[in-house]
């Protein structure tokens, strides 16, 4: 009968260990060795618990000690020349000097780290391959190979996984020289080769080839490179079995291509695309296996099973039960490990939910109940009868929420005059220099105030002893920003956890887990809530502190929000119910704590939308109707502040280019975004569509432990002066200041303003 199957599985560990452990090493409290002995006992213990679900086709090489795709590069020996690499397996050094900037080796001067990006439509950051023309690829070390070995004396036959050439190429960049990364797949195809060449020898029967490129609308040149590139492996290596897999959505026109690839079995996302399944199922060559996702990697509701098993028991009577695998939509690790943990949650949430552990039993119990139905009747049932519970609880649905949505208009939308005609009051109100320089948000919290909030959680504090820590922490953070000499200021996020969850705790229809973290990149991590009902906010959540901040100081002090796309991005979302129907609640609440503020007397509102690129669909055709409802979001929120409060978005590690005219759409008077690993790159859009209000181009990439210098950041301000008109340009970090030390924090922060002053300077001087 069908198999159960699985195309990877969270790394961080069920208590952050990986995460703990690349920060001690970080720091130089851990060893290499010691980092890779957590490592190994992860893996080690994940393959275990796959096992032991009843996973029979089980991933090996999916762990990382960073990205799964910089792994590849390095892998491949695309690794740029100023990482000092000289052949032969790259020193841990370098590899995280790749990920984070550093010194490559001991005693070598720092470097820039890699450009980083979101991977497709998630909250997960990869770190972009960086090419040059004529690249030559070489195969440094086969690390799926130490990991299938590993495996396989742990008594666990996995199933290598493998980021595919093509999807490689596309995610890459190539920096200098006129060459299209595709054009580079000749030279690298000999070193996937000998990469599943032996892993053959090894003794390897299946490889998982992951090609999510394929959710994507490719040009013909794609669609050719993915028929080279497959007839070419399987030529080289004809007794290895490939399982390409696409995940992230539907396969749509490049179906056709596909199902004719010489490949062994293909795996569809069927929780994303569920309407493709038969096409597929009518199109896959005679010899094919079909692995379906039908159990939902992307987010944690408890699968329908009997809806489930319904396909895959139609996909087994086309195909016959030895072709046809079930597994999740894509790998696992955009979940949270277990529901263990969640003995807080309301029993009827938790009973709605499940994590990466759920998921894999749910796997298992599809597959068997193929073999043996009445053996699982009871799940199924269970799965069943907590889909009808959650679909007519009262604690899902508000009518007056409802009813206050329908009620918005077009005027609740706009505010009415121009930026050009709004500037000049905003200026007039707040009396900013050129190039006024600012920060994100966030700075770093001390460990008294992060043991602060623990304590007070565990009832050890008591509420007015934790605010006047929190109170003594904004205090200092104004006076060291005024000290600074910034010109606008921000109350630094003392009382917050994290940009979204700390107004999930404050808004109706959100639960909050006590372990369910997820990895963002490297060894940050975040604990999505779980926005389970209709959207409402009881009471002000930012107003007070942002009041008191201003009360310290004579300098303009921000008010901090999270917009509303971003926080439907970065938690896991209903699904019952239009996703802009559900941004458009956040944005109500969101609405009404911009009205406070301006009550209270802020003068600059920032409401981020770093997720806002994220968001967009892959594919071409449905991307208008989403940018719609995501500015009108935007808009729902900021358009009722008067002409001089001035409005503020951040936007980070996203390319632009495509939604520039929905980001001019949000009309926010000064608009932040991440700029500097990319070199400024990101303004070149600007320089050819042209853009009228404010930005701010980070000119320190604060995701490095490195200080830039004064210089550094002068020369990236200059190219931002030359693409912008100087009075259009803002200075300020690419991103909040949380996950940094202060020791790189005061250093930055003065070079930065400096920068800005120095170029101000200069303007100053030119002729006119």
């Amino acid at each position: 009968m069908a198999t159960a199957g699985n195309l990877g599985f969270p790394r961080i560990g069920a208590g952050r260990e990986l995460k703990w452990a690349l920060e001690r090493h970080w720091a130089g409290t851990a060893t290499a060795a010691e980092l890779e002995a957590v490592g190994r006992t992860l893996r080690q213990r994940h393959w275990t618990q796959q096992r032991d679900a009843g996973i029979q086709h089980i991933p090996v090489g999916d762990f990382s000690y960073y990205d799964q795709v910089l792994d590849t590069a390095v892998m491949v020996g695309a690794i740029p020349a100023r990482f000092g690499w000289a052949g032969g397996r790259l020193p841990l050094e370098a590899y995280f000097a790749m990920a984070r900037g550093g010194a490559p080796a001991p005693g070598a001067e720092p470097v820039a780290a890699l450009e980083m990006t979101k991977w497709f439509d998630t909250n997960y950051h990869y770190l972009v391959p960086e090419l040059v023309a004529g690249q030559a690829f070489q195969l440094t070390h086969n690390r799926l190979l130490d990991q299938y070995l590993e495996a396989r004396a742990l008594g666990v036959e996995g199933r290598p996984v493998l980021l595919g050439p093509v999807t490689f190429l596309l995610l890459s960049k190539v920096r200098a020289g006129a060459a299209q990364p595709l054009e580079l797949l000749p030279t690298l195809l000999p070193v996937y080769a000998a990469i599943l060449g032996e892993l053959r020898a090894a003794g390897a029967a299946w490889i998982q080839i992951d090609e999510p490129c394929l959710a994507l609308d490719l040009p013909v040149a794609a669609l050719e490179a993915l028929t080279r590139a497959y007839q070419e492996l399987t030529a080289a290596v004809p007794e290895l079995r490939l399982l390409l897999a696409t995940y992230f959505g539907g396969l749509g026109a490049n179906l056709g291509t596909v199902c004719e690839l010489p490949v062994a079995g293909l795996h569809v996302d069927a929780v994303r695309a569920p309407g493709e399944v038969p096409r597929v199922l009518e199109a896959l060559q005679d010899h094919a296996v079909l692995s379906l996702g039908l159990v939902d990697g992307r987010n944690v509701w408890r699968t329908d099973l009997p809806a489930a098993l319904a396909t895959l028991e139609a996909a087994e009577a086309h195909l016959g039960a030895d072709r046809v695998q079930v597994a999740p939509s894509c790998s696992l690790l955009h979940v949270p490990l277990s529901l263990a943990a969640e003995t807080a949650l309301d029993p009827a949430v938790r009973s709605w939910l499940a994590f990466a552990g759920e998921k894999l039993e749910e796997v298992a119990c599809l597959a068997q109940a193929t073999r043996d139905r009445a053996a699982v009747e009871d799940r199924l049932a269970a799965a069943a009868a907590a889909a009808a519970q959650r679909r007519d609880s009262t604690a899902v649905h508000d009518p007056q929420v409802a009813a206050r949505l329908a009620a918005v208009s077009p005027a609740d939308l706009s505010r009415g005059r121009s930026h050009a005609e709004r500037g000049p009051v905003q200026a007039a109100a707040l009396g900013l220099p050129q190039l006024p320089t600012t920060t994100i948000g966030s700075f770093p919290q001390t460990a008294e105030l992060r043991q602060a909030r623990v304590r007070l959680r565990r009832g050890e504090l008591t509420p007015e002893a934790y605010d006047t820590l929190v109170a003594e922490a904004i205090a200092a953070v104004i006076q060291f920003q005024e000290t600074v000499g910034l010109d606008v200021l921000v109350h630094g996020e003392p009382e917050r956890t994290d940009m979204v969850e700390f107004f999930a705790a404050q808004l109706q229809g959100f639960a909050l887990t006590a372990g369910g973290w997820v990895q963002s990149y490297g060894s940050r991590c975040v604990r999505p809530p779980i926005i389970y009902g209709d959207v409402s906010r009881p009471r002000p959540m930012t107003v007070r502190w942002a009041e008191y901040a201003q009360s310290r100081t004579r300098r303009p002090v921000k008010g901090m929000l999270t917009g509303p796309v971003t926080i439907l991005q970065w938690a896991f979302v209903r699904d019952d119910q239009p996703r802009a129907t559900t941004a458009g609640q956040i944005a109500l609440a969101l609405r009404d704590e911009v009205a406070d503020l301006e009550r209270a007397g802020i003068r600059i509102i920032q409401v981020d939308e770093p997720a806002l690129r994220e968001g967009l669909p892959l594919r071409r055709a449905d991307q208008p109707p989403y940018l719609r409802w995501a500015v009108d979001a935007f808009r729902l929120v900021t358009a009722g502040v008067a002409d001089g409060t001035q409005v503020h978005t951040h936007m980070c590690y996203s390319e632009f280019n495509d939604i520039l005219g929905a980001i001019r759409e949000m009309d926010a008077d000064v608009l932040a975004i991440e700029s500097s690993r990319s070199q400024m790159e990101l303004l070149g859009v600007f320089r050819r569509d042209g853009y009228p209000n404010a930005v701010g181009p980070g000119i320190w990439d604060i995701h490095s432990p490195r200080v830039p210098s004064t210089e550094e950041m002068t020369d990236l301000l200059e190219r931002a002066c030359q693409v912008l008109r100087p009075e259009q340009v803002w200075v300020n970090p690419d991103c909040g200041l949380k996950t940094r030390a202060w020791a790189e924090v005061e250093p930055a922060l003065r070079n930065m303003v400096a920068a800005a002053r120095e170029v101000a300077r200069r303007r100053a001087t030119l002729p006119v």
